[in-house]
């Protein structure tokens, strides 16, 4: 039962969500059975839900069926129809979330009721609740078109009318629609393909950013900040689409839910990031502002929820800036959005390399040293910090004996790669650097050619830097 779909659903629930969909089940219309609620009650009772051995079979069904020999088929029977309740439920839940949409649903069904003046006030009431919509997407414009399509509708199905028809405001309403899902799905598609060197076919585009240009549809922040996002992406080489881009969230970032925002923000980011790596440094400002306001508004929290590989790379380009203060505050006011199994990690470990920046080794060495770190690359990076920190202190013992656990860890845990070779090029050439004689200048740059011309290695700037000071 544990991998049942009405498990995995229900754990998903919140304690507020489990509360309203109790009352749900209460109502006759949605709920006639005793059974359901029973199973229901059972199932959500203390820790249940995450705990097998109270999900077994048997053990629900004389529970609910106390005098009852155990039959299967019921108990599947009573599952089904508070699966069913259920699901009901979210549909009714996902729905209350578009007003709008719910009323031009509701004209809709005045119309074919013919109940022309309950129409006419619900459409009003519907184009009230769309002007005062916090938001311009793409949702925004697909109930422009729903609405005048339900108002075409109603005019079209009276005989003999006069009216003049609204059948430009439908198919301009079809349009704006269209052109902005369009982009926004190309989008998509440009940035999973960049990942995953998928192989899309994007028809239409060509001739669709063209018409954008030359409109003057880029009025309607829903087209206007895809269309600077998929030239962004598909011209990386041109600069200006970000600037562009970066306008469009200044002025309209806040016309979008979060979930939507957070997708563009970090389309951006990751087109900083890009520009990073093929070595425009001053992009390691843009991100970090891209940052601070995206986690400052919450955009980038989702579900009171910080990816902790997110928190990581906020740290590191922090740290690139030496924006010591702003990460201080950061680490310790932010941890708390990180998931419970992860958050201690993240936190020692960023923690920890912000004190060692501020060269304050003894803090840092024991955040490293109380922390077991789960992931394998954290880890990694916290023994490559520790070897600096111990190269610094001019501990050669601790160094020696470090290089050798982790040239074992290595060995003994599956990181494939790029992630290998960076860190084994890392122990080789440190290892080196210990040998090295000061004096002896074709030894040196005999080491610095090998660091130079490794294709990958970790803290490669720092041990170059370390072979200068020689």
């Amino acid at each position: 039962m544990q991998n049942s779909q009405l498990i995995l659903i229900l754990k998903t629930f919140s304690k507020k969500e489990l509360r309203e969909l109790r009352k749900w089940l209460d109502s006759p219309a949605h709920n006639q059975r005793e059974d359901v609620i029973q199973l229901f009650e059972y199932l959500t009772w203390g820790d249940y839900l995450d705990n097998e051995r109270y999900l077994k079979k048997e053990k629900i069904f004389s529970k609910i069926f106390p005098k009852e020999a155990f039959d299967d088929a019921k108990l599947r029977q009573t599952m089904h129809f508070l699966l069913k309740a259920t699901e009901d439920f979210l549909l009714w839940q996902e729905y209350q979330e578009d007003p709008v949409q719910m009323r031009i649903t509701l004209a809709g069904v005045y119309r074919k009721r013919k109940l022309n003046k309950v129409f006419l006030k619900t459409v009003r009431l519907s184009e009230e609740l769309q002007e005062k919509s916090a938001y311009r997407n793409e949702a925004y414009l697909r109930n422009e078109y729903l609405l005048q399509q339900e108002k075409y509708m109603f005019h079209e199905g009276k005989e003999h009318t006069t009216k003049k028809m609204n059948l430009q405001e439908v198919s301009d309403a079809l349009d704006m629609t269209f052109i902005a899902e369009k982009l926004r799905q190309s989008c998509l598609m440009l940035a999973h393909q960049a990942v995953y060197r998928a192989d899309y076919q994007m028809r239409f585009l060509k001739e669709l950013i063209e018409y954008v240009h030359n409109s003057d549809l880029m009025q309607v922040p829903s087209i206007a900040i895809y269309y600077y996002s998929y030239r962004m992406l598909s011209e990386r080489d041109n600069p200006m689409y970000f600037e562009e881009l970066k306008k469009q969230i200044t002025q309209n970032g806040h016309l979008f839910p979060n979930s939507e925002t957070q997708v563009i923000y970090v389309a951006a980011i990751n087109y900083c990031i890009g520009r990073l790596n093929l070595g425009e440094e001053k992009y390691f400002r843009e991100a970090f502002e891209l940052y601070r306001r995206g986690l400052e508004e919450k955009i980038l929290i989702q579900n009171d929820t910080i990816d902790p590989y997110t928190f990581t790379n906020v740290s590191a380009i922090s740290l690139k800036l030496k924006e010591f203060k702003w990460l201080d505050h950061f680490i310790h006011n932010f941890k708390d959005y990180l998931e419970a199994q992860h958050r201690e990690n993240f936190f020692q470990f960023n923690l920890a390399r912000l004190r060692y920046e501020q060269k304050d080794y003894d803090t840092a060495m024991h955040l490293l040293a109380q922390t077991d770190f789960d992931d394998i690359l954290i880890n990694l990076n916290a023994k490559v910090m520790l070897f600096k920190m111990y190269y610094e202190l001019e501990e050669i013992d601790a160094m020696e004996s470090l290089l050798v656990s982790m040239r074992a860890y290595l060995q003994r845990k599956k990181i494939m790669g790029y992630g290998r070779s960076n860190y084994q090029n890392f122990i080789r050439y440190s290892a080196k650097l210990l040998r090295v004689s000061p004096y002896n200048s074709a030894q040196k740059d005999k080491l610095r050619q090998q660091i130079s011309s490794a294709d990958r290695v970790a803290e490669r700037d720092w041990l170059l830097k370390q072979l200068e000071a020689l």
